[in-house]
């Protein structure tokens, strides 16, 4: 084997552990982010689909006085 490539294998080799433990970390902390993003926007969207039917319940039930309204002063 080269001499250069036995001194850059030396030096590789040792801290694959680290590099290996490095990649493992950042991957784990990309999916919990991923998760965690993912549960908030489930909240959210609930959120908003109950805001979504208390408007679309607050119309009908303007919707519905003003035709009584209109009915009771005709």
């Amino acid at each position: 084997m080269n001499s250069v490539l036995q001194e850059i294998y030396a030096t590789i080799l040792p801290s694959a552990p680290f590099i290996i433990a490095a990649y493992v970390l950042v991957w784990l902390a990309l999916f919990v982010y991923i998760l965690f993003s993912a549960r908030r926007f489930k909240a959210v969207e609930e959120q908003l689909a109950l805001v979504e039917r208390s408007m679309g319940a607050e119309k009908v039930s303007d919707a519905t006085s003003s035709v009584l309204k209109e009915s009771q002063g005709a």
